[in-house]
C-alpha cells in the first residue's frame, strides 16, 4: 500500500500535465493563447496537484482515515475532468470548470471528516447524491444541480457539526468550515448561470481558490492529530458505558471502523486468547492485511486486537487505542468482579431468608405438636374433672380452666405469629383471607387462586400482616384494601387505607424488616403516605 500511495502522485502529475496541454491543444487557434488561457491553465493544474499531493501526505500520514483517499481521487477526477471538457470549448468558455468529477469524492470527503466514513442516513444520501451527479454530466454541469447540492451539502454538514460534541465538535469543525466555503461557491456559480450571465474569470478563480484552501485546510488539520483526538476522546466515553465484553468489542470497532475488528481476552492460567464467548482465539501471522495488536498492562498482555491492516498504522493511533482498552478491559474485569460478588451477596441474602423461614415453620410446628397439643390434653382433662366435680370444686376449677384456654389461645397466635399454618397448607390466598377477617379494620381483599413459590407467599403474607397491624395501630382508617396481582414475571402485592398517612419506613423496625426480607428476594418495597391522604404499600417480589 506505500508503494502505491508513492506511485500515485507522479502518476497524476503526468495525467494532469497530459489533460492541461489537451486543453490548450484543442481550444480555438484562430485566435491564439491568450495570457490568461495560459494562466488559466496553470490554475488549474496547481488545484489538481494540490488535491493529489495534499491527499498523499493525509493517505500516508494517516492511513487509518479514508480522508487522503478521498482527496486524492478527488484530484485525480479534476484532472479527467480537465480533459474531457477541452474536447468542447477551451478555458474561453471555463467548460472545464464545471465539469464535476471531482465533487463526488470531495463531498464524500467532507462530510465523513475526519474517518471518511459515514455514520449516518443522510451522510450517504448526500454523498450518492453527488456521485449521481458526477456520474451524469448533462446534469451535473447545468445551474440547478450545483444549487441542488450546494443546499444538500450545507445542511447536513451544519446538521453533522452540530450533532457533534466534546472533541467530536472540534474535529468537525475544520470540515464544517470548508462545507459551507464550497457550498457558497457552488451557489454564487449556480445562481449566476440561472440568471443567464455567462460565468467570468473571477467566479472561476474563486471557485479554485476556495478548493484549493478546503483541501490544505482538511490535510493540515488531519496531520496534527484531530482524527486520534475525536477517535479516542469518543471510545473512551463509549467504553465508560461498556458493561460486557460484546459491547467492548463494538465500541472499538466502531471507533476504528473495522466492523471485522476481533477482541481476545488472555487467560492467565492457560496462556491463550479467548473471545467474548470463551472459544479460544488463534492470533493470526503478521502478513497479508490482517494485523495483531497486544494490550498489555504492567507489561503482561491482558488482550490482543485482531484488525486490518491500515486501521491502526498510526504509533499515536496504536498506543492511545490500546490504553483506552486496556483501561475498559480491566473495568470490564473489575465490573464482573462486582457483579459477581454483588450476585453472591444476593443469593447470601436469599438463604438466610430461606432459612429463617424454614426455622420458622420449624418452630411453629413444634409449638403446635408440643405445647398447643399438650394445653389442649390438660385444657380437656380439666373440662372433665370440672363435669364430675361438685359445685364447689368446680367453681375452683372454671378460673383455671378459662386461664389454660386463654393461655392457648395466646400460644396459637404466637405460633401463627412465627408462621401461619394455614399459608403452608392452604397456600396464600387462604391465609389472606383469613388475615383481612380478623382485621380490626374491614378489610376487601383480591387475590388470585394460584399458588406461588413458598419464599414469595410468605414474603407477601408479612407484608400484609404487617400493613394491616399498623393500619389497626396508627392509621385511624374506615377501611382498606389489600390487591394481590401476577404482572410481568413478579407478584405484586397493594395494601392500601384511608387513614391519617404519614407513615415513613424508618419510623419502626417492622417496616425495615420488611424491604430487607424483600430486598433478599431481588423484589422492591415502595411506600406513598402522604398526610392526611392515606397509605399505600407496594411489594413487587419476582417469582421465578
Amino acid at each position: 500500500m506505500r508503494e502505491l500511495r508513492i506511485a500515485v502522485f507522479p502518476a497524476a502529475v503526468a495525467l494532469g500535465l497530459y489533460a492541461e496541454r489537451a486543453a490548450l491543444v484543442r481550444a480555438p487557434l484562430a485566435v491564439g493563447h491568450s495570457g490568461a488561457d495560459i494562466a488559466l491553465a496553470v490554475a488549474d493544474f496547481v488545484v489538481g496537484l494540490v488535491f493529489v499531493g495534499c491527499g498523499v501526505v493525509a493517505w500516508m500520514r494517516r492511513p487509518e482515515s479514508r480522508v487522503g483517499l478521498l482527496l486524492t481521487l478527488a484530484g485525480i477526477a479534476w484532472f479527467l475532468g480537465t480533459f474531457a471538457g477541452s474536447g468542447s470549448s477551451g478555458y474561453a468558455e471555463f467548460g472545464a470548470l464545471f465539469l464535476t468529477l471531482h465533487r463526488g469524492p470531495l463531498v464524500h470527503a467532507l462530510l465523513s471528516y475526519p474517518s471518511g466514513r459515514l455514520e449516518r442516513r443522510t451522510e450517504r444520501s448526500t454523498v450518492v447524491f453527488a456521485y449521481l451527479l458526477c456520474a451524469i454530466a448533462d446534469v451535473g454541469v447545468t445551474p440547478g444541480a450545483a444549487i441542488a447540492l450546494a443546499v444538500a451539502l450545507l445542511g447536513v454538514g451544519a446538521q453533522r457539526y452540530l450533532r457533534a460534541a466534546g472533541p467530536h465538535r472540534r474535529a468537525r469543525r475544520t470540515a464544517a468550515a470548508a462545507s459551507a466555503a464550497f457550498a457558497i461557491v457552488l451557489l454564487v456559480s449556480g445562481v449566476t448561470g440561472l440568471a443567464g450571465a455567462s460565468v467570468d474569470r473571477t467566479v472561476l478563480w474563486a471557485y479554485q481558490v476556495v478548493l484549493v484552501g478546503i483541501v490544505i485546510g482538511l490535510t493540515f488539520d488531519l496531520v496534527r492529530g484531530r482524527w486520534v483526538e475525536a477517535t479516542v476522546a469518543g471510545l473512551v466515553i463509549d467504553l465508560g458505558e461498556a458493561a460486557e465484553a460484546g459491547a467492548l468489542r463494538d465500541h472499538l470497532a466502531n471507533a476504528l471502523g473495522d466492523r471485522s475488528l476481533v477482541l481476545g481476552y488472555r487467560l492467565e492460567d492457560r496462556g491463550v486468547y479467548v473471545d467474548e464467548r470463551g472459544r479460544e482465539l488463534e492470533l493470526p501471522r503478521e502478513e497479508g492485511d490482517r494485523r495483531v495488536t497486544i494490550v498489555r498492562d504492567g507489561g503482561q498482555p491482558v488482550a490482543a486486537l485482531v484488525h486490518d491492516a491500515g486501521v491502526l498504522a498510526d504509533r499515536d493511533l496504536v498506543e492511545s487505542i490500546a490504553a483506552a482498552a486496556r483501561l475498559a478491559v480491566g473495568n470490564a474485569r473489575m465490573q464482573a468482579g462486582i457483579r459477581r460478588q454483588v450476585e453472591e451477596l444476593d443469593a447470601s441474602r436469599r438463604r438466610v431468608v430461606e432459612a429463617a423461614d424454614a426455622e420458622r415453620r420449624r418452630l411453629e410446628r413444634e409449638l403446635r405438636e408440643g405445647a398447643e397439643r399438650r394445653l389442649a390434653e390438660l385444657e380437656t382433662i380439666l373440662g372433665e374433672a370440672q363435669h364430675q366435680a361438685n359445685d364447689g370444686l368446680a367453681a375452683i376449677l372454671a378460673p383455671t380452666q378459662a386461664k389454660l384456654a386463654r393461655a392457648r389461645s395466646d400460644l396459637r397466635e404466637f405460633a401463627r405469629g412465627v408462621h401461619p399454618r394455614v399459608l403452608s397448607e392452604g397456600g396464600l390466598p387462604t391465609a389472606l383471607r383469613e388475615l383481612a377477617d380478623g382485621s380490626s379494620v374491614p378489610t376487601e381483599l383480591s387475590v388470585p387462586d394460584v399458588r406461588f413459590p413458598a419464599p414469595v407467599e410468605v414474603a407477601a403474607y408479612f407484608v400484609c400482616s404487617e400493613a394491616l397491624a399498623n393500619i389497626a395501630k396508627y392509621a385511624a382508617a374506615s377501611r382498606a384494601a389489600i390487591d394481590v396481582m401476577q404482572q410481568s414475571g413478579s407478584l405484586v402485592v397493594s395494601v392500601r387505607d384511608d387513614g391519617r398517612g404519614g407513615a415513613s419506613v424508618d419510623a419502626g423496625s417492622g417496616l425495615r424488616g420488611l424491604v430487607d426480607r424483600v430486598e433478599a428476594l431481588g423484589g422492591r418495597l415502595t411506600l406513598t403516605s402522604p398526610p392526611g391522604e392515606g397509605t399505600l404499600l407496594v411489594a413487587e417480589l419476582p417469582i421465578s
